[in-house]
């Protein structure tokens, strides 16, 4: 097992012991919301003609789930490490920026996706959904786990304890998430919070994910491919630039 390999296996470990708390949890929020948005605006929202609001909801609650998991697996995994001091384990070993960003990346690309199709299997039950192009859900589900393990990634170099974390979540994630189009189509906002919604990367990977099951969205899917794809290179960059030059861990 290669070094890469070795620290991929203990983060998907590290979260995957705790699975009641990082997986069933996320999967038991995400239901909350589907059964008290769902119950409450059912006959008073409607979002595409043939979509009803409850199945609308689903892939947003899917994809929101998928992020904010894979952001706190790689931010929660650095923070942890460093205020416990076993960080200096890790860099006492060759192992390269280029392994330790797959490493952190991809055990928050799968700890994103358990809890997204954790999410899906349970709320199927709830209301009927179609998969016009799974193809187009597996690429934005990987390409938004991917960018926010890398963010997260980032917030953890940056964080030096729990609240500079906490505050990165509260204020940067949780708001973007929300505003994304999780509970609605930007359609029916008034124009300048249309425009608004179109900055923010958040609603190009909600909205392309949300295409793959329904074949309709807000925007084009290859537009949201480019931008998505676009953010996740330049926040990788900018990650492996802060592993490289040991940014607040080799201080």
């Amino acid at each position: 097992m290669s070094g890469w390999q070795a620290l991929f296996y203990k983060e998907v470990l590290r979260f995957w012991k705790v699975g009641f708390q990082t997986v069933a949890a996320p999967v038991l929020t995400a239901m909350m919301y589907l059964l008290i948005f769902g119950h409450v605006l059912e006959d008073h929202v409607k979002v595409y003609e043939t979509v009803q609001y409850t199945a609308f909801l689903v892939p947003g609650l899917v994809m929101m789930s998928v992020l904010q998991n894979a952001f706190a697996n790689s931010s929660s995994s650095l923070i942890q490490s460093k205020i416990m001091g076993n960080l200096v384990f890790l860099l006492l070993t060759p192992l390269s920026h280029w392994s330790w960003f797959v490493a952190y990346v991809g055990s928050s690309i799968v700890r994103g996706l358990v809890v997204g199709t954790g999410v899906l299997l349970v709320a199927v039950w709830f209301a009927p959904l179609g998969f016009v192009s799974p193809v187009w859900i597996v690429v934005f589900a990987v390409l938004g786990a991917a960018l926010m393990g890398a963010m997260g990634l980032i917030a953890g170099l940056w964080a030096e304890k729990f609240d500079q974390l906490a505050a990165f979540q509260n204020f940067v994630i949780m708001p973007m998430t929300f505003l994304s189009g999780v509970f609605y189509s930007i359609s029916s906002l008034p124009a300048f919070w249309q425009s608004a919604s179109h900055l923010n990367p958040f609603f190009y990977m909600i909205d392309g994910f949300r295409f793959g099951f329904f074949g309709v969205s807000d925007a084009s899917p290859w537009l949201s491919l480019a931008i998505v794809g676009s953010a996740l290179i330049a926040v990788s960059l900018i990650a492996m630039h802060l592993l490289r030059t040991g940014y607040k861990i080799r201080s």
